[in-house]
């Protein structure tokens, strides 16, 4: 009875130890199994992040080198356009200046408008010139040009005209400019594209 008894117990401790084993060993698969597959994704997310990461620096350094280029393209832009008006200047401007302070000119350009605008019907005329020839242009517009062209003639002065003058009939509400300015901007317009072909073809 006593090894029967025996027999039955190690039956017993042998099948719950065999199951124990059996259900230890699903268990440690199943683990391995799911390590695996976190690992597999691991290693899909670690090369979609390397993938995105290689993109966006390619998309920065092609960005960088379109905006270099772009500063590159505006910087000779702003070069050729400074060499440009250093040309203009010493080759146009320099002697529209001169010639707009001299005043025997301007009494001659002042002569030739007056009588362009009173044949026109002008009445009236007011020119203002440059303070530097108040001296010498006053007393001729208001005595023998206008005595000349057979209108009354008032010459007036402004520290804002550095040569030439502006002539408006008056009451009409516009001026036209001869001034140092106009004539300087009139020229650089003309000069500017032979310039610049001269320059840069």
């Amino acid at each position: 009875m006593q090894n029967k008894l025996q027999e039955l117990t190690d039956k017993l401790y042998q099948e719950g130890l065999s199951k124990g084993k059996a259900e230890a060993e699903q268990i440690l698969a199943a683990a391995r199994g799911e390590a695996d597959k976190i690992i597999a994704d691991a290693h899909v997310e670690a090369g979609r992040i390397l993938a995105q990461a290689d993109a966006d620096a390619k998309a920065a350094a092609s960005k960088l080198q379109s905006d270099t280029l772009v500063a590159c393209r505006q910087s000779i832009a702003c070069a050729s356009q400074d060499i440009q008006n250093l040309i203009i200047t010493k080759i146009a401007r320099e002697p529209a200046s001169k010639a707009l302070s001299d005043v025997e000119f301007l009494k001659t350009l002042a002569t030739e408008v007056a009588k362009a605008f009173t044949a026109q019907g002008a009445k009236d005329l007011d020119m203002v010139f440059s303070e530097n020839v108040k001296k010498d242009i006053q007393p001729y517009v208001e005595g023998a040009l206008a005595k000349a062209v057979g209108t009354g003639i008032t010459a007036s002065f402004s520290k804002k005209i550095s040569g030439g003058f502006t002539v408006a009939p008056k009451g009409e509400g516009y001026f036209i400019s001869f001034t140092e300015d106009t004539f300087k901007e009139l020229v650089s317009e003309y000069m500017r594209p032979v310039t610049k072909k001269i320059l840069f073809g």
